[in-house]
């Protein structure tokens, strides 16, 4: 009895130019997000240029080279960038949250404020509380601080768990002079074991104000162990000394 011939092997599926093209700038773009890692910008810089020219329209190939723009202080090819990447994907989250991000750190809150709205606008964002937060600060940074305390109580009715929104909102309250509840919500961060030097500094002028001396000596003695060569520390030392 003759055996039967063996069945043909699958044939695998051929990418496409376009196809080729995304993979490339794939591969690219974590190369570049590598050299990142390792403090090497200008590696990560050639890498992501490679990767866009692979394929111009991928969107994290032109957010990777927007950071690395911004690292290295060049913030008009960081916005061509961070631009190129919101007009690639208009109705994304991610996108409009960064550029948004970006504009607010440059100093151009008015322009920043719609791509927030934008990114929350998004049905399927992932983080909608970290644009709120973003948010937020941008609103302190323009002085809108009642729109500020409004964004930054939104993000954390989504997320409460989100350590910058509790310490920019402690922030806010103190500098409204409502101690209390900027007390409380620092409280809350301090919980969580996510302090810093803003954070404890933070405390510290809270509970001075309120005239909780212990507290406050708490706050003082735990930001001068910690973190004793921070500018807060600094800031600390110079405002108790006699």
């Amino acid at each position: 009895m003759t055996a039967p011939n063996p069945p043909p092997e699958p044939s695998l599926p051929t990418q496409t130019k376009a196809q080729k093209a995304e993979s490339a700038a794939d591969v690219h773009t974590r190369l570049a997000q590598h050299y990142i890692e390792i403090g090497d910008l200008q590696g990560a810089l050639e890498k992501s240029k490679l990767a866009a020219q692979d394929d111009p329209n991928f969107v994290p190939a032109q957010t990777v080279m927007a950071y690395i723009y911004e690292r290295i202080n060049d913030t008009s090819n960081a916005e061509v960038h961070y631009r190129r990447a919101e007009e690639l994907q208009p109705d994304k989250g991610d996108t409009n949250n960064n550029l948004g991000q970006f504009l607010c750190r440059i100093g151009k809150g008015q322009d920043a404020i719609p791509y927030f709205a934008k990114a929350l606008a998004d049905p399927f964002y992932k983080t909608p509380d970290m644009a709120l937060t973003n948010q937020g600060m941008c609103q302190m940074q323009m002085g809108d601080r009642a729109g500020a305390e409004v964004s930054l109580r939104k993000a954390i009715q989504l997320n409460k768990d989100n350590a910058n929104a509790l310490l920019q909102l402690a922030h806010v309250l103190y500098l409204n002079q409502d101690y209390f509840h900027a007390s409380a919500f620092l409280q809350r961060l301090d919980t969580m074991g996510q302090f810093n030097a803003d954070s404890l500094k933070l405390g510290y002028d809270i509970e001075s104000r309120l005239g909780n001396r212990d507290a406050a000596q708490n706050y003082s003695k735990r930001l001068l162990s910690q973190f004793p060569d921070s500018e807060q520390a600094q800031a600390l030392n110079s405002s108790v000394r006699p």
